[in-house]
């Protein structure tokens, strides 16, 4: 299956700023970068080094049917691109319930259809999937084995903290 994950026309121009957000309106539009107004980041990106990095809306750009209907697929809102590494990110803006489960089978259904499609996930060395909450920003621990088996199965690490630290 033919999907183009690393461009299209939601595809932001690189960003070499040493601290900027993902922001998410929840208006149905792609989640988008923001160099101003930390208010309204839910993922806040600290790149110390200056690197390039490549933010990519995947929600509400990529449109992506379940098969056999016309219903869209739940997906993340967006990847960051970066030398060898490849950083997904499920933006979440909610106090308490399942929002860790929910961000976590976002970034799973996206895991398994860039697997399915023609994206080269082999290019990258270092792979990492982020469920962000800005109204829990703090690293929460995820059980060992669940890391465990979501690294076996796709080989992304899985972190769950609205601050990413590009290295």
């Amino acid at each position: 299956m033919k999907i183009s994950f690393d461009s299209g026309p939601c595809q932001e121009p690189s960003v070499t700023a040493v601290r900027f957000g993902i922001c998410d309106d929840k208006n149905q539009k792609p989640a988008f970068t923001s160099m101003v107004n930390s208010d309204l980041w839910i993922a806040t990106i600290k790149n110390d080094f200056a690197k390039s990095i490549i933010f990519t809306p995947i929600d509400h750009c990529i449109r992506l049917q379940k098969e056999g209907t016309k219903d869209e697929e739940s997906t993340c809102d967006g990847m960051l691109t970066f030398d060898d590494s490849i950083f997904l990110v499920e933006l979440k803006d909610q106090g308490t319930g399942g929002w860790i489960s929910e961000a976590k089978s976002q970034l799973e259904n996206t895991l398994n259809l860039m697997l399915k499609s023609d994206f080269p996930l082999e290019k990258f060395r270092y792979k990492k999937a982020f469920a962000c909450n800005r109204k829990h920003p703090q690293f929460q621990s995820i059980d060992n084995e669940t890391n465990k088996r979501f690294f076996r199965k796709y080989g992304f690490r899985l972190d769950i903290q609205a601050e990413i630290q590009i290295k």
